[in-house]
């Protein structure tokens, strides 16, 4: 059980650096849904769903192939980390210059009139350059995981996300009282300053990427300006299925976000669909927790003996922890709608419920891709994820202009519940992992239950909702009490 200890050691501090760093962002939510009205906030909502599809593009599929063949090609670690980087660097560079030449052509694309046109171009150049400035972190923060170093990673995420969140509540907060002051300060910024003006959000991004990037030099001085030829069409053998799963699962998470006003939603009700979108952050911010800590520990005890009963044995406590959540956040969604502090957004609370149970699908999927990826069948991870992508797309198409986001938040379910089914079915022919199926299936079963009862059935009633959660915790204990007493006991 010691691999197991090492897994939760590691994913524990991982898993706090993206719990508190997740947090103090969604602290800015209700921040940015009392400056800014649904309308403009639409614009955040798509800005950013429109940039996570380029990110993944420009990250290539490397970092799983990175932590692939650093133990794949354990006398090559040098090579493997040069030739990650550089592919990076390479399609980050070209993006770069060709976003900025096109620029005006992406900024006609997404504004909604001429009048839109200036401050759209704005927000391409802000975007083009975090973007880049992202890509190019994304090995070095690999390496930083891959070396073990969880101390040095969670402390540069928390200066991100400090930095970020400190420019926002300067330039939306701050400066706004300095200008009603008055004096010489408050006139200056006076001179300048555009209140209501989203841009703010998206130039305290940059600068915090900018410092990440400092930050991460270290990392970068280690770069060698060597190429290895031979082992990067290995690499880009593995990583070109991986960058196509990925570009999926981007289409799947954010497609709808894209799509949602050119299917006749208005940006009211996009900018509605895109906060209450962020209540679910509670469960997805668990998964990437897992999977920092999961993908390097996966690849690093697959030669191990037991391999296989371990990544068995953490699915099952996973699948718990994720049911948990998912009832405890439905249980309280009285409370945490105060998150979005303005009750225009709160119409579009039902769509939580569904999301967070897609949320787990997904988590599971996530868990049980390990197969594909330890068995070199990168290609079954993209046909997955092309499936799911097919199903975002079409399904949206028909549901949207009849059913408006919810019917969004629905086919978002549906694409990873499919996904889920896909994955465990091929992986137990190719790459059998020894899962409790009965109990996985219970677990998930009777937290849904639960949330029907207590969100539809109680009208999300606070104390009904969390006497079911507090059930559900018992029950779970008492199921696996013998199994957990000889956990801790090792």
């Amino acid at each position: 059980m010691s691999a197991i200890k090492k897994f939760l050691g590691q994913t524990a501090i991982y898993g706090l650096t993206t719990v508190v760093s997740r947090m103090f962002n969604f602290i800015l939510t209700p921040f940015f849904t009392g400056v800014f009205q649904p309308g403009v906030y639409s614009i955040f909502t798509k800005m950013y769903a429109s940039a996570s599809l380029i990110n993944a593009i420009l990250a290539f599929g490397m970092e799983s192939t990175f932590f692939r063949y650093l133990n794949k090609h354990e006398d090559k670690k040098q090579e493997v980390y040069n030739n990650s980087f550089f592919s990076i660097g390479f399609l980050s560079l070209l993006f770069l210059i060709s976003a900025l030449v096109f620029a005006r052509p992406i900024a006609l694309h997404f504004a909604n009139g001429p009048e839109e046109v200036a401050d759209y171009l704005q927000y391409v150049h802000y975007f083009v350059w975090i973007l880049f400035i992202d890509a190019i972190c994304v090995i070095p923060f690999a390496k930083l995981r891959a070396d073990e170093r969880p101390m040095r990673f969670s402390l540069i995420k928390f200066l991100n996300i400090g930095t970020f969140i400190g420019f926002n509540l300067f330039f939306l907060l701050a400066v706004p009282a300095l200008i009603e002051s008055g004096g010489a300060t408050g006139s200056w910024f006076a001179s300048w300053y555009r209140e209501g003006w989203i841009g703010y959000v998206f130039i305290s991004n940059l600068i915090a990427s900018i410092l990440t990037l400092l930050l991460l030099l270290p990392e970068l001085l280690k770069l060698k300006l060597k190429f290895d030829g031979e082992l990067f069409r290995k690499m880009l053998a593995y990583s070109w299925p991986v960058l196509v799963a990925n570009l999926s699962f981007v289409i799947n998470e954010n497609l709808d976000k894209m799509i949602l006003e050119p299917l006749g939603v208005s940006a009211y009700n996009l900018g509605v669909y895109g906060a209450v979108c962020k209540i679910a952050v509670f469960l997805s911010l668990f998964i990437t927790a897992f999977r920092l800590g999961a993908e390097p520990f996966f690849f690093s005890h697959a030669k191990s003996a037991n391999a296989r009963q371990t990544y068995a044995t953490i699915l099952n406590y996973f699948v718990i922890a994720l049911s948990i959540i998912f009832v405890g956040l439905v249980a309280n969604i009285e409370l945490l709608k105060y998150f979005i502090n303005n009750k225009e957004y709160w119409v579009g609370l039902g769509a939580v419920p569904v999301l967070l149970f897609g949320y787990v699908c997904l988590g599971i999927y996530s868990n049980l891709s390990i197969w594909y990826r330890l068995s070199d069948q990168t290609r079954y991870g993209l046909y997955i994820s092309v499936v799911g992508a097919v199903i975002t797309i079409v399904l949206n198409i028909v549901l949207v202009p009849r059913y408006g986001f919810m019917g969004s938040a629905w086919v978002s379910l549906l694409a990873y519940f499919t996904m889920m089914v896909i994955s465990y079915v091929l992986g137990q022919r190719n790459y059998p992992i020894p899962y409790n199926l009965r109990r996985i299936v219970l677990y998930m079963l009777a937290s849904l239950v639960l949330v029907v009862l207590s969100f539809w059935i109680f009208d999300r009633n606070l104390y009904i909702g969390n006497a079911l959660l507090l059930a559900f915790i018992s029950g779970a204990y008492y199921f696996e009490k013998n199994e957990l007493m000889k956990l801790l006991k090792r």
